[in-house]
């Protein structure tokens, strides 16, 4: 199964191409705002260059949040454009899953933080086998560090923003080196769900933002 996956959560965007049990090509681009001007064209090129045609790819991935509140809805409102074009099954993942998928070795779990900004960060807690425990939140470090039982693997630019706070508070913390490009892990997180038939219509994708969105009013 070929599987179109992209990521706009966050400053690190990226397009990932993956077939069977391997990704063939990936895109990145790390940055500010303005997913909106490169996705596509990434797109476009990813496919050019590995000889297929947007016909080609047969399901989408797309990363869901938490994040950036407009990056969130460049990536599924053109997931889902290309997945009306051409009906297929398309599948949303949390960032902060995809974040923990980054960490192939090790034994110990890990947790994903990225940084919400005002101090806080989002955050979740995996096993190392994979799957997630608890719940997917935002809060402040202290917070999470709190409730840390025994070894942990911090990763994520949420853990390198606050790494002196985590490492005065857990000395012994380890933290896996970015960077943090997450479209090829969520292509290989979505591919056995996908290849089960867990994909849905377009119109099914959600974002998850953990946080509601902060509306100013307009100055009089």
């Amino acid at each position: 199964m070929r599987i179109l996956a992209v990521d706009t959560s966050t400053p690190w965007g990226s397009v990932a191409l993956r077939e069977g049990t391997k990704t063939r090509g990936e895109v990145r681009l790390q940055g500010g705002e303005g997913h909106s001007r490169w996705l596509l064209p990434a797109i476009d090129s990813l496919l050019g260059g590995l000889g297929l045609a947007a016909s080609d790819v047969e399901a989408y991935a797309v990363a869901t949040g938490p994040g950036s509140f407009t990056g969130l809805r460049v990536g599924i409102s053109t997931i889902q454009g290309l997945a009306l074009a051409s009906p297929r099954p398309c599948l949303g993942l949390s960032t902060l899953d995809a974040l923990a998928a980054l960490v192939t070795e090790g034994v110990d779990p890990r947790l994903a933080m990225m940084d919400a900004g005002r101090g806080e960060v989002y955050a979740a807690l995996y096993e190392a086998s994979g799957p997630l425990r608890g719940e997917r939140r935002v809060g402040a470090v202290e917070a999470f560090l709190d409730e840390i039982k025994g070894e942990v693997i911090f990763v994520g630019d949420g853990a390198e923003l606050h790494r002196a706070q985590i490492q005065a508070a857990l000395p012994g913390a380890r933290f896996a080196p970015g960077p943090w490009f997450v479209a090829a892990a969520l292509g290989r997180l979505a591919e056995p769900r996908l290849a089960a038939g867990e994909g849905q219509g377009p119109e099914a994708l959600r974002p998850l933002y953990l946080r509601q969105a902060q509306i100013r009013k307009a100055s009089p």
